[in-house]
């Protein structure tokens, strides 16, 4: 039997997705953001309202980074959307973070976070929505697996799960994407 919750806005997974930018002093800044996504190919969107310093920070550079968020990193992951960088200087350095700076947009890495998107800012949707241009998908070695590609059990991405407001880690392979489903062909 199914129970009835109304309408929620409950989608899993929902990736955790942390947002760098410079601020206008060329200090990096860093914001949580789990709605975010593709927006077809090449590109992503977020979910951010105009009141956040990185929608600003976004749209006065050009770019941005999406990094994943992993479980060895949850509570810095989790701190730097707690705390907004309207009203908080030093993010980063109280995440215990470190910031180098992308080669490919004027956006910062963060050493400890090791996968990310390297994004040009495109547009903003009629809904507010942010749309970047991927340029640049950047991996730490430590996280590669034999095929020199990120894997993410080595990677260990975690998941909001806005039904128990909780974080859980992904990786588990249980399947293969494409083929599988051949068998019920």
């Amino acid at each position: 039997m199914r129970k009835d919750f109304g309408a929620k806005p409950w989608l899993y997974p929902l990736p955790v997705l942390i947002i760098g930018t410079y601020n206008p002093d060329g200090t990096p800044n860093a914001m949580n953001a789990a709605w975010g996504g593709l927006y077809g190919g090449g590109q992503v969107v977020l979910c951010l309202s105009a009141g956040h310093k990185t929608t600003r920070n976004i749209e006065a550079r050009g770019a941005f980074t999406v990094s994943f968020a992993t479980a060895g990193q949850t509570a810095a992951c989790d701190y730097v959307g707690l705390v907004s960088g309207n009203d908080t200087n030093g993010k980063i350095e109280k995440a215990g973070w470190h910031a180098a700076r992308s080669g490919r947009v004027d956006a910062p890495l963060f050493d400890e976070l090791p996968l990310a998107l390297e994004c040009r800012f495109l547009k903003r949707t009629g809904d507010g929505n942010i749309v970047g241009e991927i340029v640049n998908v950047s991996a730490d070695e430590s996280i590669l697996g034999a095929d020199g590609k990120p894997d993410a059990g080595k990677l260990r991405p975690i998941a909001f799960d806005p039904v128990a407001n909780t974080y859980r880690v992904l990786g588990e392979a249980v399947g293969r994407a494409f083929r599988d489903g051949e068998a019920l062909k």
